[in-house]
């Protein structure tokens, strides 16, 4: 909690930043309206009986969802939350998260998103940090935090979500903050909270996202709703214009024919929060997957159950177990027309997987970040992975913030400029690190990753800086390698990273997990690699794993990946540089 302290004894709107979009900005971009409250209300409004969500039994039309929104802001209005306040949610994807995210909007609130994932002590630094003075909680994810006595003093009112917990005794301590049960709550309000009008017109509404906990403490996002929806949620034909209102965002909306997307990515996190928004607002239909761990097996069978034409992941990690289930019953889901991924890049081999199953299926590989939005996808079928044509606000910089020049062979920085967050919440340091302003004035955000940019303009992402491995002087970027790794057909999935090395320092390690066929021998993936990379980036050493673990979110789990090499808890050698490490070993 030191570093929450710190944090917070500096300044606490960090978005009074050069180049930042103010009143006139907004006017002149036509987006004064563009809130997210308001987006929702104008749909809405235009198509009431479309089916908005479904998830775990319920469904919710439009009209639905707005009005069960304006209940819920009502009731977190009359229980003391305030204009701008922060109010939290933690829970698992389920229907009601998106109910309670723009209850908070409707509120005139800001929601801040919880990874339910996290100990009580992560928990209580992101409400600390947020200064969150509501929270919205399926009744264990807010025992956890409320059940040994409050710690956080500036919370003050608990909705709590069914989740089959029975009541605990803290609900009954004078002590804790106000608890209310959350369909009792709707069910009693009034069917708008005060101000509403107001709240949905605010142009310069704030969004905020946490993020990160990978390479420090996370981190909230300050983004303005009208800029994120620019740069994240808007759906347009090629060609066509911005919208320029809610309502004609909502005509858009209303004269598509509704598309029905299976959002499997869990809504506390950009990817599934932000595709599930982009598909209400273009008045489709949001079908979340509400199991508490991914089962290829279950997925496919909402697929099929709500007919769903478009299917969100992260990755290989999960597009790869769907497509294999596929491929052992090609019939199944014939209304799957579109394949979406972001976070970090599918590999060649799943997307032939996909195509070999549905040839015509489209596949949407996109790039981005909690801090850049989306700022470019995949190029096509025949694209390498981790290639990506990007927007035009897109660059990679040099040391001096200067675009680099497409062809250029240099490695740079991969920034965005134009729409982008105010900053960092209440934190003005991290804020001038990540968002600087150049020499002409211009702001950018550096997504965190190095690239290089082809004579094309399209930009292949080398990894993060973070994930460098320093060997023998060399500079060895590790999702460069991964990517070829896992273009071998014997492996199902890899992650990279430096050993220690007396000699070199580091040295570039592969785990992989083997694909049915049986993984490579070390020998014959070095072959593989020495084919498409330099010799100093090739593994040198290869650990075989029953499964590569990944985070909640489907991207690699690094920390868990560097004590594996670094500790020597890999069984005996099976071959030069190859070794097998028992299943039970694996974590």
């Amino acid at each position: 909690m030191m570093e929450t302290a710190k944090r917070t004894a500096g300044a606490r709107r960090p978005w009074a930043a050069p180049g930042g979009h103010g009143r006139a900005a907004a006017d002149r971009y036509g987006d004064r309206r563009l809130s997210l409250a308001g987006l929702l209300r104008a749909v809405a409004a235009a198509v009431p009986e479309r089916t908005a969500l479904v998830g775990g039994g319920l469904r919710r039309t439009y009209a639905d969802l707005d009005a069960r929104a304006d209940r819920l802001g009502s009731h977190l209005a009359a229980s003391g939350t305030a204009p701008g306040a922060h109010v939290a949610v933690l829970s698992r994807n389920r229907v009601e998260w998106l109910e309670a995210f723009f209850g908070v909007l409707r509120a005139g609130a800001v929601p801040v998103n919880l990874n339910q994932r996290y100990i009580r002590a992560e928990l209580e630094q992101v409400l600390a940090d947020s200064g969150a003075s509501a929270l919205i909680a399926e009744r264990a994810h807010a025992a956890r935090l409320l059940e040994d006595g409050p710690r956080l003093p500036g919370l003050r009112h608990v909705v709590l979500l069914d989740d089959g917990t029975a009541p605990a005794a803290w609900e009954a301590d004078s002590r804790a903050p106000g608890a209310a049960d959350y369909t009792g709550a709707l069910a009693a309000a009034a069917s708008a909270p005060a101000g509403a009008a107001d709240s949905d017109a605010a142009g310069d509404a704030r969004y905020l996202l946490y993020t990160g906990g990978t390479t420090g403490l996370p981190k909230g996002v300050v983004w303005r709703q009208a800029d994120l929806f620019r740069a994240a949620l808007e759906r347009r034909g090629r060609g066509r214009a911005r919208a320029r209102s809610p309502e004609e965002v909502a005509r858009r909306a209303r004269d598509r024919s509704p598309r029905r997307l299976l959002v499997l990515g869990p809504l506390m996190h950009a990817a599934g929060q932000w595709n599930a928004l982009a598909a209400l607002f273009a008045g489709g239909t949001v079908v979340l997957y509400t199991e508490r761990a991914f089962d290829a097996e279950r997925v496919l069978e909402v697929a099929e159950a709500e007919r769903v034409h478009a299917v969100q992941v992260v990755g290989d990690a999960m597009a790869r177990p769907l497509a294999g289930r596929l491929a052992q019953t090609p019939d199944r889901c014939p209304d799957l027309a579109a394949l979406t991924s972001g976070g970090t890049p599918l590999t060649p081999a799943v997307r032939r997987m996909w195509r070999t199953w549905r040839p015509g299926i489209a596949i949407n590989d996109s790039y981005g970040g909690s801090e850049t939005g989306v700022c470019g996808a995949a190029p096509g079928p025949g694209a390498d992975a981790g290639r990506f044509a990007m927007g035009q606000s897109v660059a990679v910089l040099d040391e001096n913030l200067r675009p680099l020049p497409p062809g250029s062979d240099r490695i740079g920085r991969i920034a965005r400029t134009g729409r982008i967050p105010l900053g960092y919440y209440n934190d003005p340091e991290a804020t001038a690190r990540t968002f600087p302003v150049d020499s002409d004035g211009r702001r950018w955000v550096l997504s965190g990753d190095y690239g290089t940019i082809a004579a094309d303009g399209t930009v292949t992402l080398l990894g993060r800086g973070s994930a460098v491995i320093n060997t023998g002087g060399e500079k060895v970027f590790a999702e460069e390698v991964e990517a070829v790794v896992k273009a071998h057909p014997g492996v199902a999935d890899a992650i990279v990273v430096g050993a220690p090395d007396e000699v070199l320092g580091r040295r570039v390690a592969a785990i992989v997990a083997p694909a049915e066929e049986g993984a490579p021998d070390a020998e014959e993936l070095r072959r593989h690699c020495r084919r498409h990379l330099a010799g100093f980036k090739v593994p040198r050493s290869v650990h075989v794993v029953e499964r590569v673990h990944r985070t909640a979110v489907g991207k690699q789990d690094y920390r868990w990946a560097a004590g594996l090499v670094s500790t020597g808890r890999a069984g005996p050698a099976a071959g030069p540089g190859r070794t097998e490490v028992p299943p039970a070993q694996e974590g």
